[in-house]
């Protein structure tokens, strides 16, 4: 049997990981959407559910965990509505078990943020400005920066490397990233005194859930260095150019309250598309050896797969040579 990252992860050692931190299971345990790390929701003895994070090995070390769990703690402990892991009597977040390191979390609830809802949008920029606000007052020491190299020119490097592009299509699909990549360069590069902070680095629709109390944040595993515009514009999604801009403009009309912008960052919002695009194509292939991916992304490593890919990056490619 193929030795796979999670491959004997189960039950009674998940149930016994959650017994090793001195909570009492009731038996009951369901998996939760996850595909990076396993997650899981943990019946405990008079309590409610908590939530047992399996990180994926070797992709972490203890260190950059660690500043994972304190970021999301100084957020919660200035009142910032972030699901931060559970502290056990130690005050430790990161537990070992077996071979497995693991954290435990609080159970929370909710729906998805509205992106035609301009109030719910100025209330998302509120919240943003005040996370990046606690971002902004030391820097991470052990976690990634996002720029060119990590998000765009390592990941590119390990598909060529491991042959996942098609023979068909590889020259045209290296000058099309090779021409991505020069020109992300240059808007990074055209950006005066860019600003890094810590951010929650993927801030899309399926990290934040919504209740009666506003929005709250899950998931800070790829939070990293980078502009603030990083943590926007996965939140810009309008049918039109006009609505992208008004769904911006109510987030900045919020964040503004708490935390300064630099103008300047709108001009990256195309170059770190194109870098998703290429980073999220990249991490795919890493995966590809955990039987989770193939069965969940089955049209991922197809020849129709890599054919729309490169005609994506073609378009996204004409996105940046506009103004």
């Amino acid at each position: 049997m193929t030795n796979t990252p999670f491959n004997n992860l189960d039950p009674d050692l998940i149930l016994g990981a959650v017994e090793s931190v001195k909570y009492q299971c009731t038996g009951s345990l369901s998996a939760l959407n996850s595909f990076e790390n396993r997650v899981y929701q943990i019946g405990i003895e008079d309590q409610e559910p908590i939530i047992a994070k399996f990180y994926r090995p070797n992709r972490w070390t203890n260190e950059a965990i660690i500043e994972e769990h304190a970021f999301a703690l100084a957020l919660h402990d200035q009142e910032i509505p972030v699901v931060a892991p559970l502290r056990d009597m130690n005050g430790e977040t990161l537990h070992t078990y077996q071979e497995y390191r693991f954290a435990l979390f609080p159970r929370h609830g909710g729906r998805t943020l509205e992106l035609d809802n301009e109030e719910q949008l100025e209330w998302m920029g509120r919240f943003l400005g005040r996370i990046h606000a606690i971002g902004a007052i030391q820097p991470f020491t052990h976690r990634m920066s996002l720029d060119v190299q990590s998000y765009g020119f390592k990941p590119y490097q390990y598909l060529l490397e491991n042959n996942f592009i098609p023979p068909a299509i590889r020259n045209n699909y290296m000058d099309a990233v090779e021409s991505i990549l020069e020109k992300v360069s240059q808007r990074f590069a055209d950006i005066d005194n860019l600003r890094r902070i810590r951010l929650h680095g993927d801030f899309h629709l399926g990290n934040i859930l919504w209740n009666l109390n506003g929005p709250h944040i899950v998931d800070l595993d790829d939070c990293l260095m980078g502009p603030a515009v990083q943590d926007f514009w996965m939140l810009l999604s309008g049918a039109t150019v006009a609505d992208s801009k008004l769904q911006l403009q109510c987030l900045l009309d919020g964040y503004r309250e708490f935390f300064d912008f630099d103008n300047q960052e709108i001009y990256l919002i195309e170059a770190l598309r194109a870098l998703r695009m290429i980073h999220y194509t990249g991490w795919l292939a890493k995966r590809w050896d955990d039987p989770a991916f193939p069965l969940n992304f089955p049209w991922f490593n197809t020849a129709k797969y890599w054919d729309e890919h490169l005609q994506h990056l073609r378009d996204q490619s004409h996105h940046l040579d506009q103004a």
